[in-house]
């Protein structure tokens, strides 16, 4: 096996890339897939998880993007066990549902679990018959901790996504806190073929962050960098923009080339995406958005290493 690494971010239309990246060209929702596209060749789907996408939208990113692109596409809250309000159901499902004091839905049921499984993977058709989906993933909570059950939804979940591929992140240390809970965790997915999500954090010892460990479980090799800034990751009342506002250095990415050029020669697929979302100052110029400036950076660090990358920007030259 020999992998090309792929390198894209976790989303196309968060507000930075819109505020500082994209140009004044690439306004609309169709111009900017598009000019992505021209860069990148691999992307995460981001809006997926606050409501179940519909097929019109997935038939329009398929349409919106050349061949060889591939789109991973973040689970539904619900499907990873995350609290969702009623409002973020479809309509004609929102009836069916007993909600909390917050408009939550409370205890869903296997039965309505599953539905939204099959509505989820149905929608995302338009994708998979042009060669373009990538995985599901299912990034599941911080309470979501190692125990009986959680291996228990996992394989529960992999049966509902039909066939397509699980990409599985996790937001618990307990899941790798020692090379013991590391090997079980990934012998479990290795035996499953579900894809093992590895993650670049802070550094500390918080239980919503797992270490960083490297390995891959199938025939994937995926990568997601939320940046390191330990000081407003757990800050109380902080956004998620705040979590992950985080301009990667060259060298700390340079950390990733033995790594990755290790994991491509045992996959048949790598990617490594960014999910740092904020805004840094340029050098004597406007902002930049630190994702797709961190992913352009890591292309280059990767090149320079002798680690086989792909690179949109020459495929539409040749």
């Amino acid at each position: 096996m020999s992998a090309t690494v792929r390198i894209g971010t976790c989303s196309w239309a968060d507000e930075s890339l819109v505020k500082a990246w994209y140009p004044p060209n690439a306004r609309t929702a169709e111009g900017r897939l598009r000019h992505y596209a021209e860069l990148f060749d691999t992307v995460e789907v981001n809006s997926s998880y606050y409501a179940i996408p519909t097929a019109e939208a997935a038939a329009a990113w398929a349409r919106r993007t050349p061949d060889g692109f591939v789109f991973h596409v973040k689970a539904f809250g619900m499907m990873t066990r995350h609290p969702v309000k009623a409002e973020q159901l479809p309509p004609d499902m929102r009836g069916e549902v007993e909600v909390d004091h917050r408009g939550r839905v409370e205890h869903p049921s296997r039965e309505l679990r599953a539905e939204v499984f099959d509505r989820f993977r149905s929608a995302l058709q338009p994708l998979r018959e042009a060669g373009k989906l990538g995985g599901i993933l299912m990034q599941f909570p911080p309470y979501v901790t190692m125990k009986p059950a959680s291996f228990a939804y996992m394989e529960w979940a992999q049966e509902q996504l039909g066939g397509d591929e699980m990409l599985v992140e996790f937001r618990h240390r307990s899941w790798l806190a020692d090379d013991a809970s590391a090997a079980e965790t990934l012998a479990f997915l290795e035996d499953r073929g579900a894809t093992y999500v590895m993650v670049d954090a802070p550094r500390t010892e918080a239980k919503n962050l797992v270490p960083t460990v490297v390995g891959a479980t199938s025939p994937t090799a995926y990568l997601r960098l939320h940046g390191r800034n330990a000081a407003t990751w757990n800050h109380r009342g902080g956004s998620a923009a705040e979590r992950f506002d985080y301009l990667y250095s060259t060298g700390e990415l340079a950390e990733w080339s033995e790594p990755l050029k290790r994991l491509s020669t045992l996959s048949e697929r790598a990617f490594v995406m960014f999910n740092n979302n904020g805004r840094s100052a340029g050098d004597d110029g406007p902002p930049i958005a630190q994702a797709p400036t961190n992913a352009l950076m890591l292309r280059d660090v990767l090149h320079e290493a002798g680690v086989p990358v792909t690179d949109a920007r020459r495929s539409a030259l040749a």
